[in-house]
């Protein structure tokens, strides 16, 4: 069985002002790690992350979960200007659709 910290959602990114490769962690926003290839970067980012995890534990605090192993209900709210608001009701109806369909839409572009 995997570990928690193995599902963790790792990305590595060139950073242009560091003139290195940068590994991070979705569920650490505050950990990252500059290496100079990009293997070397994702080795350290999940070495800090496991290193901080193993910390977590020992102080008994609560460990960040995985955000592929969230439950997610489909719902959240978003507010937007009214103005904004009202461009999409146009837009729903005009197409004889529903505004919540027209927002989805325009959320997986």
């Amino acid at each position: 069985m995997k570990h928690e910290k193995d599902k963790y959602a790792y990305r590595v990114l060139w950073s242009e002002e560091d003139q290195e490769y940068i590994g991070l962690c979705s569920e650490f926003p505050s950990l990252s790690w500059l290496e100079s290839t990009q293997e070397k970067a994702l080795k350290g980012i999940r070495k800090l992350v496991a290193e901080c995890v193993a910390d977590l534990k020992e102080n008994e605090e609560e460990i960040p979960q995985a955000i592929s192993t969230r439950n997610y209900s489909g719902k959240f709210m978003v507010r937007v200007p009214p103005e904004i608001h009202r461009q999409l009701a146009l837009q729903a109806t005009d197409a004889g659709v529903s505004l919540n369909r027209v927002a989805s839409a325009k959320l997986s572009h």
